[in-house]
């Protein structure tokens, strides 16, 4: 009698998996996991340390794991990789678009070329890996595509601008091309975590504590789990924890007495 396979699961090293971001937070925890279930793993980072994550992940789970070093803020990085990834004979089931940039500033103080990274990387390459990978997932008839937004795109607060509206776009580009994607057997999803207890917000290591303890922040590892999940079952957006999807309303629409505190106390925090 065959054992049962977790959710996602396939023959040890028998199918590969894209990640970008991998070398930390919850992209490594993405590599790590994807590994878990038995995916070979391409992971993509502009940081050369993904090197040694990819030798900790392979020794582990008994995986191939490969790394490309590159920067995805760029016009034409997700055409590049996927030019190499084919050249190298890559042939993906999974695709996750995780790599990001978080940014906490006013937008008349944060440099121009911030701003165009951001978009860049959470919009146009995106776009981009999601149109390439998707048309080779679709002339195989399978492929899981899995992209990062964010729950601020509910929250637009003063300093979130540039952050917040280019992960509303992921959620809305994810959530049309998911129903241009039915019935063809490739889905895509998109995550809409709250925050995360990693070092991408600048907060102490007694602060992301503390926000797990109370609720406030969920674990990368807990973030990617539930953004694997969401994937394999093949919905289109998924916010994690009920106590977030009924806030959304009122996250929309707090009012500017309440605004305005909360700005003056966060200004501290912009940079």
């Amino acid at each position: 009698m065959c054992c049962r396979r977790n959710l996602g699961e396939v023959p040890r090293g028998k199918a590969w998996a894209l990640v970008t971001g991998a070398a930390l937070g919850i992209g490594r925890q993405y590599a790590e996991q994807l590994a878990a279930l038995g995916y070979n793993l391409l992971m993509v980072d502009i940081l050369d340390s993904v090197t040694t994550e990819a030798i900790i992940i392979s020794e582990q789970y008994k995986v191939h794991c490969d790394t490309k070093v590159m920067d995805l803020a760029r016009a034409t990085a997700a055409r590049e990789l996927h030019e190499w990834t084919v050249a190298e004979g890559y042939v993906f089931d999974v695709v996750i678009n995780n790599a990001g940039i978080f940014s906490f500033c006013d937008i008349l103080n944060t440099p121009v070329e911030r701003l165009e990274r951001i978009i860049l990387l959470h919009d146009l390459t995106l776009t981009t890996m999601c149109r390439l990978y998707g048309e080779d997932m679709l002339k195989r008839g399978k492929g899981r595509l899995l992209n990062m937004s964010s729950y601020s795109i509910w929250m637009p607060f003063p300093g979130l601008a540039s952050y917040s509206a280019s992960k509303a776009y992921v959620k809305s580009f994810t959530e049309a091309f998911a129903k241009e994607l039915r019935g063809t057997g490739v889905s895509v999803t998109a995550m809409c975590p709250a925050g995360i207890a990693t070092d991408l917000y600048g907060l102490p290591k007694n602060l992301q504590e503390l926000g797990v303890k109370i609720g406030g922040l969920m674990t990368p590892k807990s973030c990617a789990r539930r953004g694997l999940r969401a994937m394999f079952k093949g919905r289109k957006v998924v916010v994690p924890d009920w106590w977030f999807r009924i806030l959304i309303p009122i996250c929309s629409y707090l009012p500017g007495f309440i605004i305005r505190p909360l700005r003056s106390w966060t200004k501290k925090w912009q940079s």
